[in-house]
């Protein structure tokens, strides 16, 4: 794997812009201040540095570039994955990672950790606490159960940005 001091002889990261800039032409055809990487299916920028068989997340990239060492996980922090601006990551393991998700495309109440349970007539709360789920209670009301999740979450360490819409 490479390492900090490889990578900075081969591109230029912009820790402002996250964007990664070709220090060296290669063999495809990129040349010297060609902007490096492509967009993966998964939203994910990745980078093929010295002709590695798989692309290396811009994300991880990044991390060595500036702190000189491979990070376990990398969070972007405002969900955008393929804003690489140092002061969007964060090195965490997987758990703390899991703490800070956008909400899944299925959810029918806009929140996460909510739904409606329609033999009880409630809405359900319940909050995921190292790979288990927690029930925290059934609520009449929408805003209670709102209230409770968000308790939960401030209880269980997730990140304030948990749960959010991202286009």
């Amino acid at each position: 794997m490479i390492n900090q001091i490889e990578l900075k002889k081969l591109v230029e990261y912009d820790k402002d812009t996250g964007i990664f800039k070709r220090k060296i032409s290669t063999s495809n055809g990129a040349t010297v201040g060609d902007v490096a990487g492509s967009t993966h299916s998964s939203g994910y920028e990745r980078l093929r540095i010295l002709g590695e068989k798989n692309p290396i997340p811009a994300h991880r990239l990044a991390w060595l570039y500036v702190y000189g060492v491979w990070p376990n996980h990398i969070d972007h922090i405002n969900g955008v994955r393929n804003d690489n601006r140092i002061k969007n990551l964060r090195s965490v393991s997987q758990p703390e990672n899991n703490l800070n998700k956008k909400i899944f495309k299925n959810n029918s109440s806009g929140v996460s950790g909510i739904n409606w349970i329609s033999r009880l007539g409630k809405w359900r709360v319940r909050i995921g606490v190292s790979g288990e789920y927690i029930s925290i209670g059934c609520f009449q009301y929408k805003w209670d159960a709102i209230c409770a999740r968000k308790s939960a979450e401030n209880k269980y360490g997730y990140h304030i940005n948990h749960g959010r819409k991202i286009n």
